[in-house]
């Protein structure tokens, strides 16, 4: 995904909220990245999201901050905020409560590229796995929650993938790299 940006010359800027910074991380894991990354605004309150991203603070009250024109929105303003190409966002439900009338596992990725928007929905449960005897319900909820963290990265960057491909405009459409495409 990396290599793509680099070989059109354009840039990449994120907006996160329940992943609190993990895409830019995943993104930044990538020697060479600073050739395409131009940064990221974790925007976990919703205040953050209508100061700093530009989301209508109206719409926000009346639709909460898991919504998918919210998530579209994030990534139209990380776009302009930060001067990249393309905006990526993330937002949703974590856990461990449900959040704006949304249940748990309930995310938002969105993409918003120079001629091209897109908003997924995804519906994740989380790492259920690795339960041990004798684990509060407590422990359990933090796997669930990192796993819906975890899933929620790669579904991001998979929609950026396919929209990169899909708006390729007869560059090369073979997928390298192997490690969730990320490989420069």
């Amino acid at each position: 995904m990396l290599a793509l940006l680099t070989q059109r010359g354009q840039t990449l800027a994120v907006a996160e909220s329940l992943t609190g910074g993990l895409v830019a991380a995943e993104i930044t894991a990538v020697p060479g990245a600073s050739g395409a990354f131009r940064g990221s605004v974790t925007a976990y309150a919703s205040a953050l999201k209508r100061d700093v991203l530009g989301v209508d603070g109206a719409l926000l009250e009346e639709r909460g901050a898991v919504d998918p024109e919210i998530a579209r929105r994030m990534a139209r303003g990380v776009r302009t905020a930060l001067g990249a190409d393309w905006g990526l966002a993330t937002t949703g439900v974590a856990g461990p409560e449900p959040q704006d009338g949304q249940p748990v596992g309930t995310v938002y990725v969105a993409v918003v590229g120079p001629t091209t928007e897109a908003v997924e929905r995804l519906r994740l449960e989380g790492s259920r796995s690795g339960d041990r005897a004798g684990d509060t319900g407590e422990e359990a909820g933090e796997r669930v929650r990192a796993g819906i963290r975890t899933e929620s990265v790669r579904g991001a960057l998979e929609l950026l993938y396919k929209e990169l491909i899909e708006n390729a405009g007869g560059q090369d459409r073979e997928q390298t790299g192997g490690n969730g495409c990320l490989q420069p």
